[in-house]
């Protein structure tokens, strides 16, 4: 019987699959799930829509049913932090409790939504949307009838605006740079979100940022931005990005840029800790440079991924990016990361409901997205994986099966 101990730090959605994982891998040692969270391991992308919408309970994003994480037989620590590793020691200090021993350490401690530093970002009605309680806090706020701002035209904040409007609160959106989503899409999916979200009574300000909220008499708040316009709303939603919570690996003398850095095995500077989810920075195949992918499909994988490598198992955490977004009756998919230089193919008609872009290095696609096209968009994905060479000329023409290809 083994006598090892593996402790993750993060309860999340990457912590969660890496203890699952563990054990169905026949690990029979302990198990210590660290969270700073009351919740046991859960999924975030549904906050943003059904559970924000209060169409779904917050339950329904935990991974496991109560049973079956019970069944797991780990020591689970709830609404515990992470404070100090003391590698020479191999100990993990907590917020409170006896400091923890470990063989091998995986960090899945995530990240935290980035704050404005303008006067009133601390206002109540101000909110920023990452966890289980700031659901529940920013959908008390969302009443018909009322005007929510939006700082930040990303993927959160366009999808709180969709549900917010479908809440049937006025919307407005504002943007510093000059395109909606400007850091993962092209200009032609920009422009498609752009379109989408005014048809639905959603008013964008591109290329302007707000600097300073205040109250207001009607006991709101009032944005005022840098082009000089001013806005009076109920709430405003702060979605602006995110900061990876690598400051414990930092003061462990972990290598880290932006994020704790791995190797394609989730190896940290330390071999015996391990890193995945948001927190991880790694070389992407696919994308030719280093990264980090905060998508629910990375946060599942590279967790599986970072178990089995603690484990001793050779993996290779390559996997094709794939992100998605629902934003009103649109399933937006991407596979890959669309770069300037790539040729665009378009299948179908772009102003269409259901359409796919697909980006050509030479003849290999190397990306694709589109809305509403999960079936072709799957075959897309094995195109890219298998680096098939395709025709241009074929890839445009709907009478030619993707499935041919």
């Amino acid at each position: 019987m083994t006598t090892e101990t593996i402790v993750i730090v993060g309860a999340g959605q990457a912590g969660g699959w890496a203890a699952q994982t563990l054990r169905s891998e026949g690990f029979a040692g302990r198990v210590v799930l660290v969270g700073d969270e009351p919740h046991r391991p859960y999924e975030r992308p549904p906050l943003s829509k059904a559970v924000l919408s209060g169409d779904a309970h917050a339950e329904t994003t935990h991974l496991l049913k109560p049973d079956a994480f019970d069944a797991l037989g780990i020591d689970w620590r709830p609404s515990v932090g992470a404070t100090f590793i003391d590698r020479a020691a191999k100990q993990l200090r907590l917020t409170h409790g006896e400091p923890v021993a470990y063989d091998k350490l995986i960090l899945c401690n995530g990240g935290r939504a980035r704050r404005l530093n303008i006067p009133g970002a601390d206002l109540p009605g101000v909110f920023t949307l990452r966890s289980i309680e700031d659901a529940a806090a920013l959908g008390a706020a969302l009443s018909a009838g009322k005007r929510l701002l939006v700082v930040g035209g990303g993927w959160i904040g366009l999808e709180v605006a969709a549900t917010a409007r479908k809440k049937g609160l006025g919307v407005t959106i504002v943007e510093a740079m000059g395109r909606l989503c400007e850091r993962t899409v092209p200009s032609e999916i920009s422009d498609y979100l752009l379109q989408l979200h005014t048809s639905h009574g959603v008013d964008v300000r591109l290329g302007t940022g707000i600097e300073r909220l205040a109250q207001n008499a009607q006991g709101g708040l009032t944005a005022s931005f840098g082009d000089g316009s001013e806005l009076a709303c109920d709430a405003v939603l702060i979605g602006v990005g995110l900061v990876p919570n690598d400051e414990l690996a930092r003061e462990a003398g972990l290598a880290c840029d932006g994020g704790v850095l791995v190797d394609s095995q989730c190896r940290s500077s330390d071999p015996d800790i391990l890193a995945a989810g948001d927190v991880a920075a790694w070389h992407c195949e696919w994308a030719g440079r280093r990264m980090r992918l905060e998508s629910w499909q990375n946060a599942q994988e590279q967790g599986i991924a970072a178990a089995r490598a603690a484990l001793g198992t050779t993996v290779n955490h390559q996997p094709l990016p794939w992100f998605w977004s629902d934003q009103y009756d649109v399933n937006l998919q991407i596979f890959g990361m669309p770069a300037p230089a790539h040729r665009v193919v378009l299948r179908g008609d772009q102003s269409a409901s259901s359409f796919v872009m697909f980006f050509l290095d030479g003849d290999k696609v190397v990306a694709a997205l589109g809305p509403n096209s999960a079936r072709d968009l799957r075959f897309a994905r094995r195109l890219i994986e298998r680096r098939t060479s395709v025709d241009a000329a074929q890839l445009a023409d709907l009478q030619v099966p993707l499935s041919k290809l």
